[in-house]
C-alpha cells in the first residue's frame, strides 16, 4: 500500500487556468443572481416555491458550504458546479464522495484530458456511429491559497497511474479530510504539462466564457475544432 505523501503548500499566488464543459449543461442563473449567501437564501427560498425544477439545477446544495461558494465573481455558477452537481463515477481526486473543480494550465491541456474522457465514455456506447459534443471553453482566474503542490512526485508515481485511480482516490481523500484547497499535479494526458484540482471554489475569482469547441465522434474522436471567439 502506498501511504498519502506529504505534499509541500504553495504560496497564495494568483493563476490562470482553463476548463472545458458540455454545452447542455447551462450556467446556473441562482448563483450568478446574488452577491452574499444571505441574499442567496432569500432568492432560493421564493423561488422554491414556484419552481419545482430549482432542485435540479443547483443541485445538491448540502455537499458545499455556503462560505465555500464565491458570490460576487464573474461566473458563480461555473465554480459552484462541480460540487453540487458530483459525479457519481468519481474522478482522478474523488470517489464520488464530493466534487472537484479541474483546471489545466492551458486549453490544449484542457482539450486532451477531456478528449481522453470523452474516449473513454463513448467507447463504451453500443452503435455510437456518428455524434458531435460541443464544449464552453472557460478561462479560470484563482489563488493557490491553502492548496499543496504534487508535481514535487515523480510522474511514476501511483497517483498518477492512467487508469487506475485507487491511490489518487485516497490522496483526494485525505486532502479533502483535512481542508486542503486543492492540488496542483502533473496532466495525465498531456504530459509536461500542469493542472490543478479544486477541493473548494472559494479561492475561485471568476470565470469567464472564452469560445466554444466541438468533438467529433466517428467511432472515436476524429477532430477537436474551435467554433467561436468570445
Amino acid at each position: 500500500m502506498v501511504t498519502s505523501p506529504t505534499l509541500p503548500v504553495l504560496p497564495d499566488e494568483a493563476q490562470q487556468a482553463h476548463r472545458l464543459v458540455n454545452s447542455k449543461f447551462p450556467p446556473i442563473d441562482l448563483f450568478n443572481d446574488v452577491a452574499d449567501a444571505q441574499e442567496f437564501e432569500t432568492l432560493y427560498q421564493i423561488q422554491a416555491l414556484t419552481n419545482p425544477r430549482l432542485l435540479n439545477e443547483v443541485g445538491r446544495l448540502e455537499l458545499i458550504p455556503r462560505e465555500d461558494i464565491p458570490f460576487g465573481i464573474p461566473g458563480c455558477s461555473y465554480a459552484t458546479a462541480p460540487f453540487t452537481h458530483v459525479n457519481p463515477a468519481g474522478s482522478r481526486f474523488s470517489d464520488g464522495a464530493f466534487g472537484v473543480l479541474y483546471l489545466a494550465d492551458s486549453m490544449d491541456t484542457a482539450v486532451a484530458e477531456v478528449r481522453h474522457h470523452q474516449q473513454r465514455y463513448w467507447s463504451g456506447v453500443v452503435n455510437l456511429n456518428y455524434e458531435r459534443f460541443v464544449f464552453r471553453s472557460l478561462s479560470c482566474r484563482f489563488s493557490e491559497a491553502g492548496s499543496v503542490d504534487a508535481t514535487t512526485l515523480a510522474f511514476s508515481h501511483p497517483i498518477y497511474a492512467p487508469d487506475d485511480y485507487t491511490h489518487s482516490h485516497q490522496l483526494g481523500k485525505s486532502l479533502k479530510h483535512t481542508a486542503v484547497a486543492g492540488l496542483r499535479y502533473h496532466s495525465v494526458r498531456s504530459p509536461g504539462n500542469r493542472c490543478w484540482a479544486l477541493l473548494t471554489p472559494r479561492y475561485v475569482t471568476s470565470i469567464q466564457q472564452s469560445a466554444h469547441y466541438e468533438m467529433i465522434w466517428n467511432g472515436r474522436i476524429t477532430s477537436v475544432n474551435r467554433l467561436s471567439g468570445a
